[in-house]
């Protein structure tokens, strides 16, 4: 069977270290037949700087690209995304890590599933690398579902090209990720999932995904960028159906690490 090609798409702005544990996951892959896309967004960091220039330098599946001005995630994903010339376009940020077997399994499922879109369940960690939960996904997934919330782990993200073209992330500065699945499952109508986690995703105090607060203006931009809704529709939407949908997520994933505790 002849391997297709998958394109990583991994942005970087400071992460130091951590990148060397996200780049050697992927790297370490047991399906080897990749490429590993990395747009640095001006990083101020001359280690991470010196770390990429390194791997690039050592693995020639390392392409790294350092952009001239910070532009924010979904712009470096985007360029990363432009250069790839993978059948597939999988997703992983500087700090979260692959499991050795992922590409392996959610490949195989993805043929099994003739599907364009596919994701699945994925371990969080602390700062230190150290697990301390799990977040087990839908075995599907529609647009009106994903609409209500995010249900998918950027990290685990993956989509075949061959079946729709490439799809592009909004250049808003942040939850660019939901508003490319929402896209994609506009044209796909569902993705699939496998629930045995994955990927894990580093839970990072003081990063952008961790300020839920912060995170509603960029909802709402969601909603007005994907389905062109209004300010009123944007926020109406979120009250009667987002808070409701993310909360009892929340409250499922605590209930389900404090019974395997």
């Amino acid at each position: 069977m002849i391997e297709e090609k998958v394109s990583v798409i991994m942005p970087s702005y400071n992460t130091g270290k951590m990148i060397c544990e996200s780049i050697d996951s992927i790297l370490s892959q047991t399906y080897t037949h990749i490429e590993l896309l990395i747009s640095d967004d001006h990083s101020s960091d001359a280690e991470t700087i010196d770390i990429l220039k390194a791997y690039a330098q050592k693995d020639p599946r390392v392409k790294v690209f350092f952009l001239e001005k910070n532009g924010g995630a979904g712009v470096a994903r985007n360029n990363s995304i432009q250069q790839a010339t993978g059948r597939y376009i999988a997703f992983c940020d500087s700090d979260d890590r692959w499991m050795p077997e992922k590409l392996e399994k959610q490949l195989a499922f993805m043929k099994e599933k003739d599907c364009c879109l596919s994701f699945t369940s994925y371990y969080t960690c602390d700062y230190d690398g150290t697990i301390n939960g799990k977040v087990i996904v839908p075995k599907t997934l529609t647009l009106s579902q994903e609409k209500k919330d995010n249900k998918i782990g950027c990290l685990t993200a993956i989509y075949d090209t061959s079946k729709y073209g490439k799809f592009y992330m909004p250049t808003i500065r942040k939850r660019q990720d939901w508003a490319l699945f929402l896209n994609i499952l506009k044209q796909c109508h569902k993705a699939y999932a496998l629930q045995e986690p994955l990927a894990i995703y580093r839970d990072v105090p003081g990063s952008i995904s961790s300020n839920k607060l912060n995170l509603i203006k960029y909802n709402a931009k969601v909603y007005k960028e994907v389905f062109g809704y209004s300010n009123l529709q944007a926020y109406t939407y979120l009250a009667i159906f987002f808070f409701p949908t993310y909360f009892t997520k929340k409250v499922q994933t605590w209930v389900n690490n404090r019974r395997k505790k």
